[in-house]
């Protein structure tokens, strides 16, 4: 994972931004500029995604900070300012929060702990440059370009939610290992399918995703994270359910043909759809528990 982080911060720092050395060398930017608010904020930074599908409207966005050792920074909050290029003055900023990602005493097997969280409002498709400063005693900063579509590759909030026959506990004769890659298995999110709450109009919580096998570097503790805010609202009448990504649980058959279904280009991703069938809430990636619990009681509750 270390070793990971560093490559990759260290690719971001010297592709297209450019590093600090480099920044340094260039002609003076456009006072009041995306580029001189980062030229002032001191060491570059990589910022790495957690997120990848973007779509106009309020748009989530989480990341890690690394420096160039690879070395995850994580002071409480950043400041964020978006712009349309590097050269035109930003019309946004905002503050991302560090989020606390997967269960304490539960997710062990993730080195990453948290990851910065963000909402920002994009009002159309194009290309848009983000650059954050962790809150902190050191002054760092860091650049990425975030690419908007004029449509989300996944689910759009709003949309009807496939129905998908997802199987259960009920529907593989108790075959864990058919339906999970949790150790232990996560039984409470394998009670219900999608198909039978959309007839039943119950609302629900899916999320698609691989504990196991996870593609990405903070994707493992979602479920973790799914089943904890299960518990807390046991009393209500709103379903859980945990959807694996890879057919019969092996990644050399490829992808099932829920995640397919549902045209989810990466994992993991969690849905909130309502009674009435309609997607209200979807999130890209590594998310905490308290957003997933606010997200419950402000959409499904």
């Amino acid at each position: 994972m270390r070793a990971l982080l560093a490559v990759l911060a260290l690719a971001a720092l010297t592709a297209g931004c450019g590093s600090s050395r480099s920044r340094s060398e260039r002609s003076a930017p456009e006072p009041g500029s995306l580029e001189a608010l980062w030229r002032q904020s001191g060491e570059a930074v990589a910022l790495i995604p957690g997120t990848s599908d973007y779509s106009p409207g309020d748009v989530r966005i989480s990341f890690l900070v690394v420096d160039n050792h690879g070395r995850v920074i994580a002071p409480r909050t950043a400041q964020v300012w978006i712009a349309r290029s590097l050269t035109s003055r930003p019309f946004g900023r905002t503050t991302a929060r560090l989020e606390h990602v997967g269960v304490p005493g539960v997710s062990t097997d993730s080195e990453v702990k948290a990851i910065y969280v963000v909402h920002v409002r994009i009002p159309t498709p194009g290309t848009y440059y983000i650059l954050a400063r962790p809150r902190g005693r050191v002054r760092i900063g860091g650049i990425r370009q975030l690419v908007v579509r004029a449509r989300s590759a996944t689910p759009a909030v709003g949309a009807r939610a496939y129905p998908s026959r997802t199987p259960t506990l009920s529907s593989t004769g108790g075959d864990l290992a058919e339906l999970t890659t949790r150790t232990p298995p996560d039984r409470g999110l394998l009670q219900y399918s999608i198909a039978g709450s959309l007839r039943t109009h119950v609302p629900f919580v899916v999320t698609f995703a691989t504990p196991r096998y996870c593609s990405s570097r903070t994707c493992g503790p979602v479920v973790d994270v799914v089943d904890q805010v299960r518990r807390r609202f046991m009393r209500k009448s709103i379903r859980f359910i945990h959807v694996e990504i890879y057919a019969h649980n092996d990644p050399r058959n490829g992808r099932n043909r829920w995640v397919r279904e549902w045209h989810l280009p990466s994992e993991p991703w969690t849905f909130l759809v309502g009674r009435d069938g309609r997607i209200k809430a979807k999130l890209d990636g590594s998310i905490s528990i308290r957003e997933l619990e606010q997200a419950v009681l402000a959409d499904l509750h």
